[in-house]
């Protein structure tokens, strides 16, 4: 059998109609999320879905989630968080802001050397290393990785794999937080719909969404729905519903985003450098864990609270693992993770062109 005969046979999903592919995503996906809601994994919902089209898109799988779908599964999490922060955060972020902002510039210098070390010692080709080890706006760094002549398969692969593993491990360590005796309450799928509340729920994820992206930030619909929300709950008290089915299915199309820009072509050509670019990945969340352990043991934050708040993941896969988690102050680890995103979105891409140049030179 010849190279490409093997090729063919391991993606064998790219010869299948798009209806088939689609059918049997969704089928693996249903699979693994039950097995995941099996073992009480917070976020089974994504998960699922996000290892499900893993497996596809290895496999060859050509279908992808339309860009509406994606918008709008972005929106709806960003109204999930909303109502979660409250007034409190506020004294709590003057008087600690030191320590917040310290987490955050500790976080972005930890992930530069990283990069920086990949590209300096040949582990990568130029300045790739740079681009794909910034914590966070995965996006924005492919797209500014491209403009600075790195390669944007690279960046992508580990930007979307560190997602992955960020998530996964965030997950799991969740898990261990389950008090094992405290009663599992009952999914209720499909409830009563609070006509003015599930109406208050659409209307900011459109209309933040719609403002965000005319105001030109980045990630609008997420960040759009989420800043609106957040000042509407604040400031006039507005109360949202977002029943189980409207999560399910934004989670699931978050997950299959993520998932199927895993292809076997980026991945074959990451397997030199993939041992060095998991131990890369790991350093990260271990340096990020012990800014946690600091922030527990100084400001009296429990353990998981404080680690989901630095956990150098997505920020969205971040939000919906920490709303599936009990115990956890969702307004503190937001407040956290959305200060580093802003920092990395206005500085990240300036400062990953220093180190690219300190690579160069």
């Amino acid at each position: 059998m010849d190279a490409s005969s093997g090729q063919s046979a391991s993606e064998r999903l790219a010869f299948m109609r798009p209806s088939l592919q689609w059918t049997i995503l969704l089928v693996l996906s249903l699979a693994l999320t039950a097995i995941f809601e099996l073992f009480a994994l917070p976020a089974a919902l994504l998960i699922g879905p996000m290892v499900a089209a893993i497996v596809a898109g290895v496999n060859g799988a050509t279908i992808r989630v339309p860009r509406l779908p994606f918008i709008a599964a972005q929106s709806i999490v960003g109204c999930l968080i909303a109502p979660s922060l409250s007034p409190d955060i506020f004294p709590s972020f003057a008087a600690n802001w030191p320590v917040f902002v310290a987490a955050v510039i500790a976080t972005i210098a930890a992930s530069s050397f990283l990069g920086w070390a990949i590209s300096r010692w040949g582990i990568l080709p130029g300045t790739t290393g740079v681009w794909g080890s910034a914590p966070g706006a995965a996006t924005a760094m492919v797209l500014m990785a491209g403009a600075f002549g790195a390669d944007q398969r690279l960046v992508a692969f580990m930007q979307y794999l560190r997602v992955i593993i960020v998530t996964l491990g965030a997950a799991m360590i969740a898990r261990l937080w389950v008090v094992p005796d405290a009663p599992v309450p009952r999914t209720v799928w499909f409830p009563e719909i609070e006509w003015i509340a599930f109406g208050t729920t659409i209307a900011v994820a459109v209309a933040g969404g719609a403002l965000a992206r005319l105001a030109r930030m980045p990630s609008p619909f997420f960040i759009g729905s989420f800043i609106l929300g957040s000042l509407l709950h604040l400031g006039a008290g507005a109360e949202f519903q977002l029943p189980e089915w409207l999560l399910a299915a934004s989670y699931l199309v978050i997950g299959w985003t993520i998932g199927l820009n895993f292809k076997r072509q980026t991945m074959v050509h990451a397997a030199r450098a993939l041992p060095q670019i998991l131990l890369s990945i790991l350093a990260l969340m271990a340096f990020c864990g012990a800014i946690a352990w600091f922030l527990s043991h100084e400001m009296g934050i429990d353990p998981l609270t404080a680690y989901l708040a630095t956990s150098p993941g997505g920020m969205d896969s971040v939000a919906i693992i920490a709303a599936a988690s009990a115990n956890v102050d969702i307004s503190f680890i937001m407040t956290l993770q959305a200060l580093r995103f802003l920092f990395v979105l206005l500085f990240g891409p300036s400062i990953a062109r220093v180190v690219a140049r300190w690579v160069k030179s």
